[in-house]
């Protein structure tokens, strides 16, 4: 007899719940904050890897035409300093 009086409770009680529920309203919820809280922690990782990367790329211009100004000795060479 106590799965009666659970199924009574249930079938009282469903009708409240559909009547507070708003059809044409949508939330993201629970879900959604989770989903966009791991987005951003994950772009913000990717920002700090690209930072930590992009400070150990040291770029140094090619000479230009025969025109152009003179490279300096280390300039140009092709080969890494030692």
């Amino acid at each position: 007899m106590p799965d009666m009086s659970a199924h009574l409770a249930l079938t009282q009680l469903v009708p409240f719940a559909a009547e507070e529920l708003d059809k044409n309203k949508v939330t993201p919820g629970v879900l959604g904050f989770v989903v966009f809280a791991v987005m951003a922690v994950a772009v913000w990782l990717l920002m700090k890897s690209m930072n930590r990367h992009m400070g150990k790329v040291s770029f140094e211009e090619a000479p230009g035409p025969a025109g152009g100004p003179a490279a300096s000795p280390q300039q140009g060479t092709g080969t890494p300093e030692k």
